[in-house]
């Protein structure tokens, strides 16, 4: 699908990668639409790209469908937003465990399927489900992030499925250890031993690539991030020894204290 003069909306376009995207969407020439929690950080991003804005709270029920319903013209979804939702499970307040899992998981598909309907009646468009790596392979003190990234990729290959034949698309993009923003820019915590990282530019033209491609998945990581996440989902309890030896669980806590250190 071609980008230029297509209307998109792009969630989470408050953090470093949406800016990323925002600026790479732009450039492609889409009439974007961009939304974030954030109004003076959304207003920011969206001056640089002279974009539409839509402050929403994708936790609110309620704003995720105004969201929809204000968008309703959008040819490309690009769901963007996610919280880190790092940290052991039993130290998550009910109330924390139904934002992360609002916003991961159920925000994305409820809008998938209020923008999809329009879609397909006009026989085109494409949705993006930004993931993660961590949606292929579990570690330690992120079950509930890797539970959100999990559901999120068997929703978007299933639902590819079920719109194919109907002129929308649906792509999955995967980033692995993204520096300059994201997670560990914000926490300051360093990645595992001999994991190399990504940019937010390289997610941003996995991006643009899923739908002028109509990819399925789109991994944006070092090989070697690829591989071990592959052999990490046929193989779980040598993914998990292995990462012991990496020292992830060190990277995560580092995520996590800082995490804390904010609330």
């Amino acid at each position: 699908m071609d980008i230029s003069g297509s209307n998109v909306l792009l969630t989470g376009a408050t953090g470093g990668i949406g800016a990323a995207l925002a600026a790479r969407l732009t450039a492609q020439g889409a009439r974007l639409t961009v939304t974030g929690r954030r109004e003076e950080a959304l207003k920011a991003t969206a001056d640089a790209c002279g974009a539409r804005t839509l402050v929403a709270d994708l936790a609110v029920r309620s704003d995720v469908v105004h969201l929809a319903e204000s968008c309703a013209e959008a040819d490309i979804l690009v769901a963007n937003a996610a919280l880190p939702a790092s940290g052991d499970l039993l130290d998550y307040t009910e109330d924390q465990l139904d934002r992360a899992l609002d916003v991961n998981l159920r925000a994305p598909v409820l809008l998938s399927r209020l923008l999809a309907e329009h879609m397909v009646g006009r026989g085109r468009g494409h949705i993006v489900l930004v993931g993660s790596i961590s949606g292929k392979a579990a570690t330690k003190s992120t079950s509930l992030y890797n539970a959100t990234k999990f559901g999120l990729r068997g929703f978007a290959l299933a639902l590819r499925q079920e719109l194919r034949g109907t002129g929308v698309g649906v792509s999955l993009v995967q980033p692995g250890f993204v520096r300059d923003a994201g997670m560990f820019a914000a926490t300051g915590a360093t990645t595992p031993n001999g994991i190399r990282t990504v940019t937010p530019g390289q997610v941003a033209d996995g991006v643009v690539r899923a739908v002028r491609r109509d990819r399925c998945e789109v991994n944006v990581a070092p090989l070697e991030l690829r591989l071990l996440s592959a052999v990490a989902g046929q193989f779980p309890g040598f993914a998990e020894r292995v990462q012991a030896r990496m020292d992830l669980d060190g990277s995560v806590r580092q995520i996590v204290e800082a995490q804390r250190s904010r609330r």
